[in-house]
């Protein structure tokens, strides 16, 4: 029954291959994005909050941040940075120069790009959380709905899940397949099946022995007498029980 549907509606089943593709292509590209990347390179996930590095980066922004050398920091990176050293609470801004404090080491001069003044303090090495790696906009609202406490482990969990979603569509999509091809060969096997059984028993003796054996070919096309057709027929009979 699925089969015929499928052939009187290939333009629905194109349609639903076509979107069964588009999906899966969407949850591999998202697993990959917001969750291997950032695991394999040792990168930390955040969210956009307030408007300070609008239009680039605004609220909701999901940004995945590299840890980087100091000392490779250039003006124009942007850079997570804890508020004060040792808490967790950070901010994301973009360097605008260098500067130095009193013991000689080197701090950065940080500013929002929606902001008109520098930032008050000057960011120390022991601030720096890493430099932006990249950022997806929208992605941050979901991540912020989950909480700072239990992000690790969603994060986790939704790796498992887009991964497993994908891996589930990619095998019924090959089974589907299969299914759509397989009946459609063993339907013509049958067919061929029935067409034999329900021969004329005259074509069965007659036709069918040439097949058989072509060394006598008039036992198919004679149009004698009844003698010789019993004959033949004794012949074929002959045939068929050696």
């Amino acid at each position: 029954m699925s089969n015929g549907k499928a052939a009187k509606h290939p333009a629905l089943a194109l349609v639903g291959s076509l979107l069964s593709y588009v999906a899966l292509c969407i949850t591999v590209l998202a697993a990959l994005v917001l969750i291997v990347v950032p695991l394999l390179t040792g990168s930390q996930t955040y969210s956009v909050l307030t408007s300070s590095m609008a239009p680039h980066y605004a609220p909701g922004t999901f940004l995945v941040v590299k840890p980087t050398p100091y000392n490779e920091l250039q003006v124009g990176d942007v850079v997570t940075y804890q508020m004060e050293s040792g808490k967790p609470a950070v901010i994301t801004h973009r360097i605008i120069s260098f500067g130095v404090d009193q013991a000689g080491n080197r701090t950065l001069i940080t500013q929002g790009d929606n902001n008109d003044i520098a930032d008050e303090q000057p960011v120390t090495e022991l601030q720096v959380r890493g430099k932006l790696f990249y950022a997806v906009p929208f992605v941050g609202f979901a991540a912020n709905a989950l909480g700072n406490t239990d992000r690790g482990a969603a994060v986790q969990w939704a790796a498992v899940g887009l991964l497993g979603y994908g891996v589930v569509t990619l095998v019924r999509g090959t089974l589907a397949r299969k299914r759509r091809g397989g009946p459609a060969a063993g339907q013509g096997v049958e067919d061929a099946g029935a067409e034999v059984a329900h021969l004329p028993a005259s074509r069965i003796d007659g036709a069918d022995a040439v097949d058989l054996d072509h060394s006598d070919p008039v036992l198919g096309d004679c149009d004698c007498g009844a003698d010789h057709h019993d004959d033949s027929r004794s012949l074929h009979q002959r045939r068929v029980a050696v």
